[in-house]
């Protein structure tokens, strides 16, 4: 009632932070999704380190014995490895399970800016990007085991660049949910400007009222009392 332009402005402007505040949960849900697929990445990178080691180790070896035991080992950190992609999901959406997975997060109200992680399949170590084939021939020769090596460098550079791609988008996403709580608040300090009662204008306002208020009731008692001397002479 006091100025209906400013308070439509206003709830034009708190709509629009609503809106923004709405998106705010699906940030975070997209950010948590990307950070579980990270830790995924880094989980399977010690594993993918920890078969190196065990190729060092059957290169250095001088018999079938040693060298088909750790051939075991190898198909068991490769097992490990697809077990540990397929536990990278979060709330449904798992960026290492391959097709079906991609993630869309939605970066403003009308839906014109968005940021979309495509989905690698790493839940089958030895076949997709990683390509981590079984220990041939239970590396009974110098090439099986030289092929397991490569195999395991190529894998390295895969998930490096993997990572790298993630930690891009991630940052992207926080960015952007940094700048749409600064713009809410903004939003909301700009509507509480535009509506909200200055206290100290509205404070000085009541005590004038008071005042007001004080002096007639003393104005009127006076005049009561000169309306009672009056007709005191009567009497």
């Amino acid at each position: 009632l006091d100025n209906a332009i400013n308070f439509f402005t206003a709830q034009g402007l708190d709509t629009r932070a609503n809106s923004l505040n709405n998106l705010l949960d699906s940030m975070s849900n997209g950010v948590n999704t990307i950070q579980a697929a990270n830790n995924g990445i880094t989980s399977i990178t010690k594993l993918v380190q920890s078969a190196q080691a065990l190729v060092s180790q059957a290169q250095q070896a001088n018999n079938t014995t040693t060298q088909a035991s750790l051939a075991t080992q190898y198909g068991t950190l490769i097992t490990q490895i697809t077990q540990l992609a397929k536990d990278s999901g979060f709330n449904g959406v798992n960026l290492l399970g391959g097709a079906g997975n991609n993630l869309a997060i939605t970066l403003n109200e009308t839906g014109t800016s968005s940021v979309t992680v495509t989905a690698v399949d790493y839940t089958n170590g030895t076949a997709g990007p990683l390509s981590l084939n079984a220990a041939a021939s239970n590396w009974a020769s110098s090439a099986n085991i030289t092929a397991a090596s490569t195999d395991l460098t190529a894998a390295l550079t895969t998930l490096q660049s993997e990572s790298q791609t993630l930690s891009a988008s991630l940052s992207t996403v926080q960015i952007r949910q940094e700048f749409t709580k600064a713009t809410i608040n903004t939003l909301q300090s700009g509507s509480a400007a535009l509506t909200l009662a200055d206290t100290n204008q509205e404070g000085a306002n009541l005590l004038a009222l008071q005042t007001r208020q004080q002096l007639s009731s003393t104005a009127l008692s006076l005049a009561s009392q000169a309306d009672q001397n009056v007709l005191r002479l009567f009497r």
